[in-house]
């Protein structure tokens, strides 16, 4: 009994360091992309950096304004939430309570397949396949356009969404299944009024990490969207991201220069973007429970 104590006083212990830890070392990211990109500020001030419609880091003088690549990183994130949740939400649906047990297991095996897949082979098969089927349809001049951005990133967040949300669906208390019906409602009423609702916390938490996932993809976007540091006014148009602007530049510069520091400033927002989309989940989350 003795042991058995010793025991779980440890694992209390190791789980309790564990969540210290993760905590401990997202400040020290923090801390680290302050330390790196707050010097920027000294030189340019904040709202030129965050509004201004010019990026040209290597020009003279140099220009830091990153408003085109928010602005592009909305645009994509955006084309790819409004493509990949609706038929994530309705594909873990199918699947959890819809589809025959043999069709399940094969079709659950695929999406875990799909979420295997690296993101560079993603990108590639949408550069040589997408965008010259976006080209041709729209008859443009280039199909890497936030259009194919948008596609690309759907394709590779529904994985993520369906998986969740079906094992959130799955996980709903079969009494409440068997509790509409036998109040006469129909099995899709049974569906969507109450296992889908049941499920909210879930699927809310599916559709957050798909969302992160889009936000913090890099290489597939950089390879789909064109990499134009502009201003879209159109999804059809080429665009650059946050995150392809990081990966893209981060090489060239001189370390400690203001270019640098530019970039660490752009992990700055994507960090404080990444926290405030968590934050409203976790918001939303809590009333739910409530």
């Amino acid at each position: 009994m003795q042991i058995r104590k010793i025991k779980e006083f440890f694992i209390e212990r190791m789980i309790f360091l564990s969540g210290i830890m993760s905590i401990v070392i997202v400040a020290l990211i923090f801390a680290f992309l302050l330390k790196e990109g707050l010097s920027i500020f000294w030189r340019v001030p904040i709202s030129d950096f965050l509004f201004a419609r010019n990026w040209y880091p290597i020009s003279d003088p140099p220009q830091f304004g990153i408003l085109p690549l928010i602005i592009g990183s909305i645009l994509v994130t955006a084309g790819a939430g409004i493509i990949s949740i609706p038929i994530g939400i309705a594909s873990a649906l199918f699947i959890a309570e819809i589809a025959p047990r043999k069709t399940k297991e094969v079709l659950k095996a695929g999406i875990e397949l799909l979420a295997a897949i690296p993101s560079v082979v993603i990108g590639f098969i949408g550069m040589v396949t997408l965008g010259p089927f976006i080209k041709d349809l729209f008859n443009l001049s280039t199909g890497l356009t936030a259009l194919s951005g948008s596609i690309t990133l759907a394709f590779m967040a529904m994985p993520t969404i369906v998986s969740i949300a079906e094992d959130a669906i799955t996980a709903v208390p079969r009494q409440y299944r068997e509790a509409a019906i036998a109040m006469g409602a129909t099995k899709w009423q049974t569906t969507w009024r109450i296992v889908a609702y049941a499920a909210r916390p879930g699927m809310v938490a599916a559709v957050m990490l798909g969302i992160g996932r889009v936000i913090g993809e890099t290489m597939a976007v950089m390879m789909v969207t064109g990499n134009a540091a502009l201003i879209p006014h159109s999804i059809l148009q080429p665009v650059r991201t946050l995150t392809a602007t990081v990966a893209a530049e981060m090489g060239e510069t001189v370390q400690g220069g203001e270019h640098y520091a530019a970039l660490f400033a752009i992990g700055i927002v994507l960090f404080i973007i990444t926290f405030i989309i968590n934050g409203v989940a976790d918001i939303y989350l809590h009333k739910v429970k409530k």
